[in-house]
Order: structure tokens, then sequence, then C-alpha cells
């Protein structure tokens, strides 16, 4: 499968600023064509590269002030080999964290799921449950808002469905995490979020949106919920978030089955 992704992202920096962008395909892959760049008022602007441990692959910036355009793109030929997970990595990712709060809504999961014992009916049970309760709704949701809240309000966008779904995961038992990723075939175009669950050795995707298949979805960052995947994180200084572009294409546009196990590759 060939993947075409890309991403235009314009600030207005109105103090120097230490900023983080998550934009880039994850290290998983391999046969990757790619450019990363970014200018300040048209001047090109040094990027470090720091990639974290589930191969997350940040380009950091410090800029000063005026308009910043960073701009990324990227062919990725073929499928990568699925992320491993160590048991440190289901520690972490069975805890509650800050968006996916799994110990307040384990009594809901419970209630709701736990007579399901066979996997993929769960994560399809667990998807269904959740695309079935809350209405997609742009712009409905604030950038604080958790999984509880989410499914108090009934609504939101991409990343409080992947929140609800890691919640309610990980309040059954099973280590869920947040990614996320470049989707061919989303209307509108933007960049998506997912969440991934441990299940029979490997992780596999779920999303309640439905809006794209998961077989062509490209990894950008992994973690716990929203905090660590992020495609800006304003470390010090100001900013204004001017436009964000989005394109991501590939090849192939298979149907899908939210009762078939599948891994991002």
């Amino acid at each position: 499968m060939r993947r075409d992704v890309s991403s235009r992202i314009t600030l207005t920096v109105t103090e120097p600023a230490d900023l983080v962008f998550a934009v880039a395909a994850s290290a998983q892959y391999t046969s990757v064509d790619e450019t990363f760049t970014a200018s300040l008022d048209g001047a090109p602007v040094e990027a470090r590269d720091v990639v974290d441990a589930h191969g997350t692959r940040l380009h950091r910036v410090a800029s000063g002030v005026g308009r910043l355009d960073v701009i990324y793109r990227a062919t990725i030929d073929g499928e990568a080999e699925p992320l491993r997970a160590s048991e440190a990595d289901l520690l972490v990712y069975g805890r509650p964290s800050r968006y996916a709060e799994s110990d307040a809504l384990a009594p809901t999961a419970v209630g709701e799921f736990a007579g399901i014992r066979d996997p993929a009916q769960l994560l399809a049970s667990v998807s269904s449950w959740v695309g079935t309760r809350l209405a997609y709704v742009s712009g409905s949701s604030l950038p604080t808002d958790g999984a509880t809240r989410t499914l108090l309000a009934r609504q939101g966008v991409c990343r409080d469905y992947a929140h609800l779904c890691v919640a309610l995961l990980r309040g059954l038992g099973i280590p869920a995490r947040q990614v996320a990723v470049y989707a061919p075939g989303l209307m509108p175009m933007d960049f998506h979020a997912v969440a991934e669950a441990w299940i029979d050795g490997a992780w596999r995707v779920v999303d309640a949106t439905t809006l794209a298949p998961r077989s062509t979805l490209v990894r950008i960052a992994t973690g716990r919920d929203a905090a660590d995947t992020a495609f800006l994180t304003v470390v010090s200084g100001r900013c204004d978030l001017v436009s964000v572009e989005v394109s991501a294409i590939a090849d192939v546009l298979p149907d899908d089955d939210i009762d078939r196990l599948v891994s991002i590759r």
C-alpha cells in the first residue's frame, strides 16, 4: 500500500517560543520519502529531532516573533511491522490518565461489557457503544475535556471518542492508549485520533467514529492520551494558531469491518 500524507501548520508567534510538533510519520515506518521544513517570515528555522520510546518523531523549534510555517510531506510505501509492548508499557497503559479517567468510568465499563469474553467482540462492542452514544460535533468540546465529561455531554470529536474508548477498555483491565494518525478517506480531512488496545499479543485499533478505514492509517504519535499525542505543544512562549491543512491519500481505500482485529501498519 502506498500512502501520501502532508500537513501545513501556520502560527503567529507573539513571544519567542519553544514549540514541539508531532506531524511526522512514526519511526515504525522504514520505507518513507519525506521532507520537514520550518520557516519564520520566509527564513528557514532549525528543527531538532527528538524520538520517544514508541517511535514518535518530534520536531522541536525555537521560534522568534513572526509568522511561522511548518510543512511536512511524506510518501510511505508498503506496511510496517506492528509495534510491540513491554510489561512496563502494559502497566502504564492500564492506569488512569489525565483525559482517560478509567478509575471513574470502570463501573460503567463493567456494567456494559463484563459479560463479553471474546476479545474481537469486546473491541467491536466498545467501539459500537461509544459510536452510538456520542454525536460527532465539530467544536463541541474543550481541549481540557476528558472521557467522563465527553460521556456526560454525549458529543465530541475524534479525540473525545478515542479518550472514552481508552477509558472504558482500561476500566475492563485491558491496556489501551491513544494514537494520532493521518487517515486516508477521512472527511473532512484533518489530523485524526484513534484508540489502541492490547489484544492477543498485539495493539489493535479501535475507531468509534468509523470515519476512515483503519487499515490505511499512518501512525504519527502514541501515548496515554491527547497530552502525549498533540500535533503542537507550546513548551514556553506564546503563539496563535492561524491554520492547519492536512492531506492523506492511499492508493487503496478498503472497506472496514469493526468486528475484524486490525493493527496500524
